[in-house]
Parts: structure tokens; C-alpha cells; sequence
């Protein structure tokens, strides 16, 4: 097999960029199901893409993996391009999306935007859902995010594995980076997404893929690398939040990225846990300079370039 081979009948990804989950479209005579929005600055592609492929047709159902803002971020605007469009959410942030409690579900934290939007049932890990007509398994996906659900269709052995396993890794272990231990999840999920033997699996971010065995051998190395080093997981943890911004604005000043970085709680944590006698903004610097020797970040003078 390779990953040109078609995917499963009724499958539908579209692949974007890392500032944007990738969407998922299940569909069958009698519905249509998207899996992931993507960032709110993505909303216009996204419904293009949406409609595109739905030709006329509604779209029934919105799901989330979970509810960073780079999976939903997209909710708002569909739910009005869909007037009777259903969203389900896993259940563990579901009383802060109630109160729309931007502190809980960490977009204050991490600096990241998502527009209120508005959920009417629940993801529930153990339990199936019919989704254009096959029956999905929902599993608990914790590490990456605490209440991170994973979707298997165990006919066609197709894993949405969301954030959980990429080709390359999985997404930053969020919980340590508060000081809560969540490595071991992170193994357990792993271990997991092994037993379920899956075919196909359509990552979060990146192309869909075929060797699971070559990938759960890489994120474990990497897994064992963060365990060993926790400081190398912050590390990394503070380059992708800025990487993320980058992606987001394209270019901006030194001294706005600076007042932005000051208001993120995340940023601050992850430098007390790594400056000795470093200031914060000689930590900021630090780590924009290694952007730049990983050419993931051209400085101009004072204008910082995403590249």
C-alpha cells in the first residue's frame, strides 16, 4: 500500500496547513459529518472546501476531537452557513463551552482566538456513533489533551487519530506544561491506537498514512526523549506557540510580538521552568533565534517574517 492508494468510500480529507486541523468529511446517501474546523482565521477556506464538496447539500453534523482552537475554530461560522447543522464535543470541557470560559479551555492561555459557538450533544470514549452510515468507535485519547477523543471504524480499519499520532509525533503534551504529569497518557494512547490495528489513519495535521507500526515506533522515541529531558518537551512546547502565532499573522513587529508574549501565561510557565539568569525577553530571544537557525522564522530588522 502507499499513500496514493484512494481512502476508504466516503472519506474525504482536506489536508491544511499547521495552523489548521485538518477537515474530515464522512459522507453517505443520508448525511454528511465533518470531524475538525480548523483556526477561526481559516473560517473562509473552510467553508469553501465544505461546500465544495457537499454541492448543495447540507451538512448535518460537526464533530470535534477536542477543542483546541486549531480543531474548532471553524464552529462559529459553520453553524451559521448551517442553520440545523448538530456539533458534538467530547464531554470534559463541556460546561466551560456552556459559559464560554476562555481561561478553562486555554485560548486565553495560549494566546490563540476562537469565536463562541454552541454544542448539542457529546463524544462520549466507549460508546459508538453512526456516522454516514457506519458505525464509528469513540475512544479516550488523553496526553496531547486531557479529554481528546479518537475516532475507528473497525470495517475499513480507518483511526481519526486527531493529535494523538501523527506521521511524525503527536501534538505537545498541554497537561505538562502545567505541571500536571501526562507523559504516561501519552504512552497509554499510544499503546491504544496500536491494539486497534488501524489501516488507515488520518492524523490531526499531515497527510493521511499507512505504517502505523513505523509511526508509534517514532512517537514512542520521541515520548522516551521528553520523559528523559522534560525541559526539551518545554522547549519545544515554546517554540510551537510562537511558530503558531507566526503562522497566524504571517509577519509583525518585534515589540508587538513582545507585548503578546508578555500576556501568555503558557510562555511564562514554560520560562520558569527552563531561564536560570535569563530575563524573559532574553528567553524570547532565545528561542526566536532558534527558529531562525531551524529557518522556521526570518527576522527583517524589527519585523518578524513566518516562513
Amino acid at each position: 500500500m502507499t499513500a496514493g492508494d484512494p481512502l476508504p468510500q466516503g472519506v474525504q480529507v482536506f489536508e491544511r496547513g499547521w495552523l489548521s486541523a485538518n477537515n474530515i468529511l464522512l459522507m453517505d446517501d443520508t448525511s454528511a459529518v465533518l470531524v475538525d474546523s480548523g483556526y477561526v482565521s481559516h473560517a473562509p477556506q473552510t467553508l469553501a472546501l465544505v461546500a465544495q464538496a457537499l454541492k448543495g447539500r447540507p451538512l448535518d453534523l460537526l464533530l470535534n476531537t477536542h477543542l483546541h482552537s486549531d480543531h474548532c475554530g471553524g464552529n462559529q461560522a459553520l453553524q451559521n452557513a448551517y442553520p440545523r447543522l448538530e456539533t458534538w464535543i467530547p464531554p470534559g470541557h463541556a460546561e466551560a463551552v456552556a459559559q464560554w470560559d476562555e481561561v478553562a479551555l486555554t485560548y486565553q492561555s495560549t494566546g490563540q482566538d476562537c469565536p463562541r459557538f454552541q454544542f448539542q450533544n457529546l463524544l462520549r470514549p466507549g460508546e459508538e456513533v453512526q456516522l454516514a452510515g457506519k458505525r464509528w468507535q469513540v475512544h479516550a485519547a488523553p496526553g496531547h489533551d486531557p479529554y481528546s477523543i479518537i475516532l475507528f471504524e473497525p470495517i475499513s480499519r480507518t483511526l481519526i487519530s486527531a493529535d494523538a499520532l501523527w506521521q511524525h509525533g503527536f501534538g505537545i503534551v498541554f497537561p505538562e506544561l502545567e505541571g500536571i504529569a501526562a507523559f504516561h497518557e501519552v504512552a497509554n494512547t499510544l499503546d491504544l491506537i496500536e491494539s486497534l490495528d488501524a489501516n488507515w489513519i488520518i492524523p490531526g495535521h499531515g497527510a493521511p498514512f499507512h505504517d502505523g507500526t513505523q509511526a508509534l515506533e517514532f512517537a514512542r522515541q520521541k515520548l522516551n526523549a521528553f520523559v528523559q529531558n522534560p525541559e526539551k518537551h518545554a522547549r519545544y512546547g515554546a517554540k510551537v506557540l510562537v511558530k503558531f502565532k507566526l503562522l497566524e499573522w504571517h509577519q509583525i513587529d518585534k515589540e508587538a510580538f513582545v507585548a503578546w508574549a508578555q500576556m501568555s501565561t503558557y510562555l511564562h510557565a514554560l520560562y520558569r521552568v527552563q531561564a536560570t539568569a535569563q530575563s524573559f525577553t532574553e528567553w524570547l530571544d532565545m528561542i526566536l533565534a532558534e527558529l531562525i537557525k531551524s529557518k522556521a522564522l526570518h527576522i527583517d530588522g524589527h519585523l518578524l517574517h513566518n516562513i
